[in-house]
């Protein structure tokens, strides 16, 4: 089997149609790492390379599905420079988005290989599917939760613009500018009467309710699985999916270098990732324009006086 830094991917050996795409960092709630992007794009060109595999499942390791991007020391400012090219590293100025677009792009298409695939693919949501690990669950075709697992974009109320823009497609306008403009994440259970989830059920019997439906769809050639995979996603592509994609890539880096996006990193360099991110959740209104500006100066001189 090949072998990745972040993701595990095999046959299901009971069920060898069904391949097992497992998120593997389950000490960090399987948060998105330097390399699991292209991780999770190089196993499902394994999965789509073999022809026995109709199907693909991806869940996490551990106690959670994804718990979006693995931001904590890069919002606290450990090691600004000379760490590779992730935007949230940035400090420099101007500020290039270009760059930043270019290197978040990358992600979005390695997420998106789950959506392009000609196989199926289901993801397997326990625990938390926030953030960016949201975006990589609403790539796959089908989405399959625990009753009591949790799915959102917390960052579209600071620092953050869902880059792969499934929120709307997957839920319609009304109920995804409803999880845009609060930051909410919902339930397994308000998912699935939502439309968003195929179904939920509770945890303990999430994997043999998941596998049940992969082995219903195993069973067709997969030649008929790929025209009805295509036909459907075209759909969404005459809907300007890819231009909608460009447009959110570009807003995720505005949020993280406006005024309000500098005010939360300053906020986590000097309190803590954990401290910005409560008051971020919380509902407290959050500093913008000027008043974010003079918080930033006020931060800014408690880092100076850290030295």
């Amino acid at each position: 089997m090949p072998a990745f830094e972040t993701v595990l991917i095999d046959k299901d050996p009971q069920h060898p149609r069904i391949a097992r795409l497992v998120l593997n960092r389950p000490e960090k709630l399987n948060a998105i790492g330097d390399t699991t992007p292209t991780d999770i794009r190089r196993a499902v060109e394994w999965a789509e390379a073999d022809d026995e595999v109709h199907v693909i499942v991806v869940e996490g390791a551990g106690r959670a599905f994804c718990a979006g991007y693995d931001l904590g020391d890069y919002a606290e400012g450990h090691g600004r420079e000379g760490q590779g090219d992730h935007p949230c590293r940035q400090e420099k100025t101007p500020w290039d988005p270009m760059l930043d677009y270019a290197a978040m792009k990358r992600n979005t298409e390695d997420f998106m290989s789950l959506w392009r695939c000609r196989k199926p693919t289901i993801a397997k949501v326990h625990g938390y599917a926030v953030a960016g690990g949201s975006d990589i669950a609403l790539c796959c075709d089908l989405l399959t939760m625990a009753d009591d697992a949790r799915i959102g974009y917390m960052p579209t109320r600071v620092w953050g613009c869902p880059t792969t823009a499934m929120w709307t497609y997957r839920l319609g306008a009304l109920r995804a500018k409803q999880l845009m403009f609060t930051g909410d994440t919902i339930t397994g259970t308000q998912a699935a009467d939502w439309g968003l989830a195929n179904f939920a059920v509770p945890a303990a019997q999430l994997d043999e309710a998941t596998l049940a439906l992969a082995q219903r769809i195993a069973g067709v050639p997969s030649s008929h699985l790929m025209m009805h995979k295509m036909v459907v996603n075209q759909v969404w592509h005459s809907m300007g999916l890819e231009q909608t994609q460009m447009f959110a890539t570009v807003f995720d880096g505005i949020t993280r270098h406006n005024p309000e996006g500098m005010w939360f990193r300053r906020q986590a360099e000097v309190e803590g990732f954990k401290s910005a991110v409560q008051w971020r959740d919380s509902g407290r209104p959050i500093p913008e324009g000027d008043e974010a500006r003079a918080r930033i100066a006020e931060l800014e001189a408690k880092l100076a006086a850290r030295g």
